[in-house]
């Protein structure tokens, strides 16, 4: 197995780590913004959820990067 090959192993582990804390994040969030929007706080609420929809949206990011990654 080349360098090469080696580097893009490590790399797309290490992706794959910051997806799975991606993930994570998420839901962790996602849980916290049940709070506020059962309680009336309305603004705060629709921030978590801007912040929930930058998670997936890099979380699709990161797992095409991986796809990628192994594939070549």
């Amino acid at each position: 197995m080349s360098d090469n090959q080696k580097a893009q192993i490590a790399a797309a582990d290490a992706l794959t780590l910051l997806l799975h804390n991606q993930h994570a994040l998420a839901a962790g969030l996602e849980e916290i913004t049940m709070w506020p929007s059962e309680n009336g706080a309305g603004d705060a609420a629709a921030n978590a959820l801007a912040a929930l929809e930058t998670l997936d949206k890099n979380a699709l990011a990161i797992t095409d990067a991986l796809i990628r990654l192994r594939q070549s």
